[in-house]
């Protein structure tokens, strides 16, 4: 019985998170979007007009559609990221007792970070947070057995970012195995290489995408509870609870009394390893609103090709979240009374109880509005350039509960859809990559007509809070289906003249 605790708790968490998901239906949130059947395409493969920020989980989730439905790889996905990280810590802990293994496992599938992540949409980033801990243990084991290194870090690599992770922890703690990770990286490496898109970042971003404080600790004491995300939409009404920076107070303290365990059990430079690890990416997460820390980074991000990943630096808190859970289970574990015990157990659930439920509902799956698929249909038998409309990278739909997520067209659609690539973030317009973008962009603003740029297919979709599309814009277009969320005009005239 004992054996199947730890599973069961795993399991529980998962439920406890993803409970929404049982209703069907896709979640679309930011940058969450699984359509019912992905295409695969070029670009999803190697885009050549953007930077290949999901390289290659795109291409992965188009091969996937092959075989499984989008509501179903959905669904698989997000129950691995739980299950993988809550089982994985649990596991990672040293000791031969139940209860720390437990608070470990609570711990890490309860944090802010994951929370705000999984608000964001980031499940690609998620998946390189529930793959850390059995990246921690292959490189524990044998200093890093290939096949179980290869099969913990691959979850890791569906995005750069946490590619690039997953190559740090291999580097520091296996670094005779650091090839493998690095070998997991080729797709987007490679297609970066091939790339049109500038590969320098506007400054902007490194404010934009700074540590963001929820109360008076700040931005420092929001990353020091792994929290700190730019985005406030996607933080929880929890976090501007007096009981947050307490409860934060408490996990270091936890963490701090169990360091000494970690060293004792973990025999040689592991454990320091894995400290100096979770310290450089803490220092990365903070480095914006540190002092000079800002300037350093604007003129990394235009001075060098590919530095713009760590813009959004709050990202790599994931090795930090990962010691401070298993420190803080060994801290209660050197406690060693039962109440210290149950109440490390609890304190996830008691600070940040909103994450349950889906966020309180906020991860409740939707269905699409049929003029989705009568679009996709059109536009398949009569392939060519459709331009999305109201030109925004994320709309806000009335038929998502008012969600924001980013426009599904591009996945949707077997056609190469543009749209417009910057990133609003509150009144600072973040420039994105794509010259074909700026394009459409400028003729809107001039209220030129959209027809002579050439494109087979607009869309207009019905979204809130955006401007409408101007009249002009769609002079020389014929609508062809006129929907009640989407409407589709076709260009006769569709040679590009750019």
């Amino acid at each position: 019985m004992k054996r199947w605790t730890l599973p069961a708790t795993a399991v529980l968490v998962t439920v406890a998170v993803l409970a929404p998901l049982a209703a069907p239906g896709y979640v679309l949130s930011y940058d969450m979007v699984f359509v019912p059947h992905q295409p695969l395409r070029a670009d999803l493969i190697a885009p050549s007009a953007t930077l290949p920020r999901a390289v290659p989980q795109d291409a992965l989730v188009s091969l996937a559609s092959v075989i499984a439905p989008g509501w179903l790889i959905q669904r698989v996905v997000l129950v691995a990221i739980l299950l993988l990280a809550a089982l994985g810590a649990g596991r990672l802990v040293p000791t031969e007792r139940l209860a720390p293994r437990l608070i470990a496992a609570v711990g890490y599938a309860w944090t802010p970070f994951l929370a705000e992540r999984l608000l964001l949409g980031q499940w690609g980033l998620l998946l390189a947070y529930g793959s850390l801990p059995w990246i921690v243990m292959a490189c524990r084991r044998d200093q890093g057995s290939t096949w179980k290194l290869l099969a913990a870090a691959a979850p890791a690599a569906v995005t750069p970012t946490g590619g690039l992770i997953a190559f740090g922890t291999v580097l520091v703690l296996a670094p005779r195995k650091a090839w493998l990770p690095a070998l997991l990286n080729a797709p987007w490496l490679i297609a970066t290489a091939l790339s049109q898109a500038d590969g320098t970042s506007d400054p902007a971003g490194a404010a934009a995408f700074a540590a963001r404080g929820n109360d008076w600790t700040g931005p420092i004491g929001a990353l020091l509870g792994t929290g700190g995300i730019w985005n406030s939409q996607t933080t929880l009404p929890s976090r501007s609870s007096p009981l947050a920076p307490l409860g934060t107070l408490l996990l270091l303290a936890l963490a701090v009394a169990g360091w000494r365990l970690l060293r004792e059990r973990w025999p040689g430079p592991m454990a320091v390893r894995l400290l100096v690890l979770a310290g450089g990416g803490f220092l990365l997460a903070a480095l914006a609103v540190l002092p000079g820390g800002r300037s350093l980074l604007e003129w990394a991000v235009t001075a060098l090709p590919g530095a713009g990943v760590l813009r959004d630096g709050q990202k790599f808190l994931i090795p930090y979240a990962l010691i401070l859970c298993l420190c803080a289970a060994l801290g209660a574990e050197r406690a060693g009374s039962r109440p210290v015990l149950v109440g490390a157990l609890l304190l996830p659930l008691v600070v940040q109880p909103d994450l349950a439920y889906g966020a309180a509902g906020r991860l409740r799956p939707v269905s699409y509005p049929a003029d989705f698929a009568a679009v996709a249909r059109i536009v398949e038998d009569a392939p060519g350039e459709v331009v999305s409309l109201p030109f925004a990278g994320y709309h806000t739909y009335p038929w998502n509960h008012s969600r924001t997520v980013i426009d599904p067209l591009p996945r949707f659609v077997d056609a190469d859809v543009v749209m417009d690539d910057r990133l609003l973030v509150g009144d600072r317009a973040i420039a994105g990559e794509s010259r074909r973008a700026d394009q459409i962009r400028d003729a809107l603003a001039a209220g030129k007509p959209l027809a002579a740029l050439g494109m087979r297919w607009v869309v207009v979709q019905r979204v809130e809070g955006e401007p409408p599309v101007p009249p002009g814009a769609l002079a020389g277009l014929r609508m062809v289906h006129a929907g009640t969320d989407l409407q589709l005009y076709e260009n006769g005239s569709s040679q590009r003249s750019y």
